[in-house]
């Protein structure tokens, strides 16, 4: 939803561009929005790209601002159709953690995903540590891991595991699922 209503005015414009409206003074002015609602299109693609590469733990694409420097419209458009692949191949692999069916059987015994009682939270019954530890950034933007995705919660817990911790701070549960 908020995705959408970032988007709007751009897309509104586009719209009023392809509809040759006479709103525009002129043709340079039309070109420069144009533009300009490539150069935010750019803008909107690498930042979802990296949210979901930080989610998964994975280092960042870089990205050198060529896009703003140069006056070519095919290259921004060409600039635009990479981030667009990068944030789509980003999100096809953020929906497959890779102990995905782990996770899942872990939270049937914890938890809602949505579950807010304090001490633990969210469906993987993630303490307020927990959460600091390997979910900082969403617990600064989002909150406790109620307030997260089930998405999200499997991610933080995938960076545990990955730090050596494996099933351990779910030692009833993952038994239970025959995890340890």
């Amino acid at each position: 939803m908020r995705k959408a209503r970032r988007l709007a005015p751009i897309l509104a414009a586009l719209a009023a561009l392809a509809a040759g409206s006479t709103f525009f003074a002129s043709r340079a002015t039309a070109r420069n929005l144009r533009s300009e609602v490539v150069l935010r299109l750019i803008e909107v693609k690498r930042d979802e790209t990296w949210r979901w590469q930080t989610l998964m733990g994975r280092p960042r694409s870089p990205h050198a601002g060529s896009a703003r420097r140069s006056p070519s419209f095919a290259y921004r458009l060409w600039v635009l159709r990479l981030w667009s692949a990068r944030a789509a191949r980003a999100h096809r692999q953020a929906l497959r953690p890779p102990h995905l069916l782990a996770w899942l059987c872990i939270q049937r015994y914890e938890g809602a995903w949505d579950d807010p009682k304090p001490p633990y939270y969210g469906g993987l019954q993630m303490d307020v540590h927990f959460q600091r530890t390997y979910g900082r950034d969403l617990l600064g933007r989002k909150g406790t891991a109620d307030k997260w995705t089930p998405l999200e919660q499997m991610w933080v817990a995938e960076r545990a595991h990955r730090a050596g911790r494996g099933f351990y701070p779910w030692p009833h549960t993952a038994r239970l699922c025959g995890l340890i």
